[in-house]
Order: structure tokens, then C-alpha cells, then sequence
């Protein structure tokens, strides 16, 4: 380690040999500071948090994690709550949402005459349905309607299988697969 503390005694005293013991048993102490600092560092950034500093902004933020999500859904979920701006806007609300699933992973679609927004997550991105809802619930104006969604396979999306290759799946399989309706 390049923070060696006897190295910041005077050369005088670097040659006491009790001098150089009790250095040598206080090493561990200042590396393990060291590193406890760099991680307080680095809770300050969601990228970069540790599970301990993403308990602190789930706090702050108030998010309740669910029991199964990993740390990465997790920070996503901080971030997204960051990320949060007003007023709605259609701009706006693409911004987020691309933030969110990418450009690819929803479609939009706002009806003014009907007060409604119909909004359809792509099952590559199906794990962030919930948070896509709950920033829905969050920015878009109580006036409106919101129908949020899944955008399940459809029937085109099957053009290059044969039937026989479609018959080894259920039609469950087959509406929900990321894989088969690519």
C-alpha cells in the first residue's frame, strides 16, 4: 500500500524500532479507515453505492425495496426517482421514460380528447413494469387516465417460425417470451 504512515514520520524517528512497531500495528487500522472512506465516497454517487448507501437514499427518497430486487434494481429505482421532473409534458414524459426502459423498451400514447395515457413496457424491459407505473402514478396529472401495460408477442411477431415450432410452446410462453418474439 502506498499509504504506509511510518512514512510520515520524520527520518529521525523512522529508525526507533518501537517508532516502526507501533506504526506497523496501527497500519491495519488507518487501511481499514482508508477503505471505510473511500465507500462513504463512493455511497454519495447511486452508481456507485454500496448496499449500505442505497439504504440511505431508499430512505431519503422513501422507496421500499421488494424482498427479491438486487442492488442494480435497486439503484435503477433511485435513479429513476431522481430523475423525476414536472410538468408533465409529452416531451417530458418520453424523456423519463427512455431514461427508464431506453428508447425501445415502451410506446406511448396520449389521447387529450379521451384524458388518457396509454402506456405499453416492452417485455425486454418487463422487470421495471412497477416502476414505470409508480412514476406514472407520480407525474402524470390526476385528470387523466393512465392504462399501463405489458406489450406482449404478437402474432407477427411469429413470421419466421413454422407451426410445428410454435406447437413446443404454450401460447402463454409464446405471449410472454423476450426471446421467441424478437
Amino acid at each position: 500500500m502506498d499509504r504506509m504512515i511510518i512514512n510520515y514520520l520524520p527520518p529521525v524517528l523512522k529508525d526507533i524500532r518501537e517508532m516502526a512497531a507501533v506504526m506497523d500495528s496501527e497500519q491495519g487500522e488507518i487501511e481499514s479507515l482508508w477503505n471505510d472512506l473511500g465507500v462513504a465516497m463512493d455511497d454519495q454517487f447511486v452508481a456507485d453505492a454500496s448496499e449500505n448507501g442505497v439504504k440511505r437514499w431508499e430512505k431519503l427518497l422513501q422507496i421500499t425495496p421488494k424482498a427479491d430486487d438486487s442492488l442494480d434494481v435497486r439503484k435503477f429505482k433511485i435513479l429513476s426517482r431522481l430523475t423525476e421532473q414536472a410538468p408533465f409534458t409529452k416531451t417530458n414524459l418520453r424523456q423519463q421514460l427512455d431514461a427508464l426502459c431506453g428508447a425501445d423498451g415502451y410506446t406511448v400514447e396520449i389521447k387529450g380528447s379521451q384524458y388518457l395515457v396509454t402506456v405499453r413496457v416492452a417485455l425486454t424491459v418487463q422487470k421495471k413494469f412497477d416502476e414505470v407505473a409508480a412514476l406514472l402514478k407520480r407525474i402524470v396529472p390526476a385528470n387523466l387516465l393512465v392504462d399501463v401495460s405489458l406489450k406482449y408477442n404478437q402474432h407477427m411477431n411469429f413470421t419466421k417460425l413454422t407451426h410445428s415450432q410454435m406447437a413446443q410452446y404454450t401460447h402463454y410462453e409464446l405471449r410472454n417470451s423476450e426471446e421467441l418474439g424478437a
